[in-house]
C-alpha cells in the first residue's frame, strides 16, 4: 500500500521547484500552466506535494502531458508511473482519442515513455537550442532535438 494519494491541483497551487524540473523554461511554464489540468501525488502523512503532472488539451482532441515531474528524494518508487497511469487513465475519460508528449532524444525519460507505450511520431530538429536560451545537458550531452511521442488511446 502506498503512502500517497493521487488528487486534482490547482495550477495556481502547484510547487515551482517540482515544475522547473521538468520544464526549465519559466517562461514556457507560466505560457501553458493557467490553461492546464494538473493532478499531484500528496503524502497521505501531511499533504506535501510529491509529485505532479500538468496537462493542457490541443486543438486536434488530444491531450498533451505538458510536465510530469517527481520530488527528487521520491523518485524512483513508482510515483511517476502512477502519474503518468492516472494522466492516461483521466484524458480517455475526457474522451482523448491520444496523449501526445514532447521529451529529449535520450535519457531516462525517453525510456519512462516508450514503457508506458508512447511512440515516436516526430522529431523537432535544434527545438532545445532555439526555445531554452541556456543550454539543456544530461550526463554531459546536450539536448538539442526534441521527440513528439503519442500513445493512441482505446476507441480510437
Amino acid at each position: 500500500m502506498s503512502a500517497w494519494h493521487i488528487a486534482p491541483l490547482n495550477p495556481c497551487d502547484a510547487p515551482w521547484p517540482l515544475l522547473l524540473d521538468a520544464d526549465p523554461s519559466r517562461d514556457k511554464v507560466q505560457g501553458y500552466l493557467p490553461r492546464s489540468t494538473c493532478f499531484a501525488a500528496h503524502a497521505d502523512a501531511d499533504g506535501a506535494v510529491l509529485g505532479l503532472c500538468v496537462l493542457l488539451p490541443t486543438e486536434s482532441g488530444a491531450w498533451e502531458l505538458m510536465n510530469i515531474a517527481v520530488a527528487p528524494g521520491q523518485q524512483r518508487r513508482g510515483l511517476g508511473s502512477a502519474l503518468l497511469r492516472h494522466a492516461i487513465a483521466w484524458v480517455h475519460a475526457q474522451g482523448a482519442r491520444r496523449l501526445d508528449v514532447g521529451t529529449g532524444s535520450f535519457g531516462d525519460q525517453l525510456l519512462f515513455y516508450q514503457r508506458a507505450g508512447f511512440r515516436v511520431v516526430a522529431v523537432e530538429r535544434d527545438f532545445f537550442v532555439r526555445h531554452y536560451p541556456e543550454p539543456l545537458w544530461e550526463r554531459g550531452l546536450r539536448h538539442r532535438d526534441m521527440l513528439r511521442l503519442a500513445l493512441d488511446l482505446p476507441g480510437a
